[in-house]
């Protein structure tokens, strides 16, 4: 529908300026025109349908690619088909509307698809936890092989956490099956070793070496893997069972002393931390203030000229405190939706191939041809594969936009 005699097939203004579609059931006003010619008037109503064809577009893409969210899809055809009823625009109503059955029924069908691959997951993976239950009731009802049996409480504890997919309910109660008999077994470790004065000398080997071990990382700053080491040891402090108490407790206040040193030096370096955050933090509220001041209706180009300088700045401020992160982000958001909307109200002033978005869609383009390159000259299969398909995607995308396809 390149011409008027193409869109007054689909609907007409009348003198009085009322606009009307025309559809299988008839007539219905979409809208009204006073601000032009006939012509104007009808291209301004055929736009808007075009706009409609294009959303479909997209959407259908998405929904044949791999990694789409065959549910959103559903959701948002059901909307469209529901709201063409009303929809103030001029074009073939009908077979647009015949286009969104399809693709519904077709998203409808993937979303059964996905549900069924979800309860199949579900099904394995309870069957995985509770196999792994099995196993532990086993381990907790023998009354030897206590080292063994430990490390493989162990595994078993790091495959649980591997396994995903389980209900709520049914994860917790599955859980407590499995805690329950981790923890008869380790109640019957204890006392078999409570029973044998020379397993404490064992124990209390052990402790010195996580006592040495903890004094030697007291000094650290790699804080993240140091404080993960600390916490491991901790876990095998717990797990190389209990002296005399006496003793017991001397040997953990050695061993807690030297945690105490590197967590007191590391709350120290946080506190610094957070100094600096806070002084990030109004470095970015100055930026605010500058972004909030633009005036993007009127000059929607420089303000977006002077908004990447800013967001530029933005970056380079550093990070701030998370308990104000969400805040600040919202309102930078907020200044980039209003300059977002005014550019694309320019934008539809402007001839395709001067496009910002076209032209960035196509840098986008170019970019994902350059990272396939790399990725092939490095022989990755895996980032081959992910850089094909990304490019793929892309293309579809700007093909969309162009209206080759």
């Amino acid at each position: 529908m390149s011409d008027l005699g193409d869109w007054t097939s689909f609907g007409r203004i009348d003198a009085e300026g009322t606009v009307y579609v025309k559809t299988s059931s008839g007539e219905r006003a979409v809208g009204s025109w006073q601000a032009g010619s006939t012509d104007e008037g009808l291209a301004h109503f055929a736009r808007k349908y075009a706009d409609l064809v294009v959303e479909v577009d997209l959407i259908a893409a998405r929904l044949n690619s791999d990694s789409a969210d065959v549910e959103q899809a559903a959701s948002q055809l059901r909307k469209l088909r529901e709201s063409l009823e009303t929809a103030a625009v001029v074009g073939d109503v009908d077979a647009l509307g015949a286009r969104l059955d399809t693709l519904s029924k077709h998203a409808e069908d993937k979303v059964g698809e996905f549900k069924a691959a979800k309860d199949a997951e579900r099904t394995e993976a309870i069957a995985a936890k509770e196999a792994l239950v099995a196993e532990a009731e086993e381990l907790a009802s023998r009354d030897s092989h206590w080292k063994a049996s430990g490390q493989r409480f162990s595994e078993m504890i790091d495959q649980w956490k591997a396994i995903h997919g389980v209900d709520r309910k049914t994860d917790q109660k599955l859980w407590r099956k499995f805690s329950t008999a981790r923890d008869t077994f380790t109640r019957h470790r204890g006392a078999y070793f409570s029973q044998l004065d020379s397993e404490r000398k064992v124990i209390a080997s052990k402790k010195e070496e996580l006592i040495a071990a903890a004094e030697e990382l007291s000094t650290s700053t790699d804080w993240g893997p140091t404080a993960d080491r600390l916490k491991a040891l901790m876990a095998e402090w717990k797990d190389a069972g209990r002296l005399a108490p006496d003793a017991e407790q001397k040997a953990w206040k050695r061993f807690r002393a030297a945690q105490d040193v590197f967590f007191n030096a590391r709350s120290e370096v946080f506190s610094a931390r957070d100094a600096e955050l806070e002084a990030n933090q109004a470095a970015k509220e100055e930026l605010l203030k500058k972004a909030e001041a633009l005036d993007v209706a009127a000059d929607p180009k420089a303000a977006q000229a002077a908004m990447r300088e800013i967001q530029a700045g933005w970056h380079d401020a550093g990070a701030v405190p998370r308990k104000n992160q969400a805040k600040l982000q919202r309102r930078l958001r907020n200044v980039e939706d209003k300059l977002r909307d005014a550019l694309d109200t320019a934008w539809r002033k402007v001839p395709v191939d001067e496009n910002p978005l076209l032209l960035q869609m196509r840098q986008q383009v170019t970019e994902a041809e350059e990272k396939l390159e790399r990725a092939k000259a490095d022989g990755n299969a895996g980032r081959i594969k992910k850089a094909e398909s990304d490019l793929t995607s892309k293309r579809q995308f700007l093909e969309l936009a162009e209206g080759t396809k």
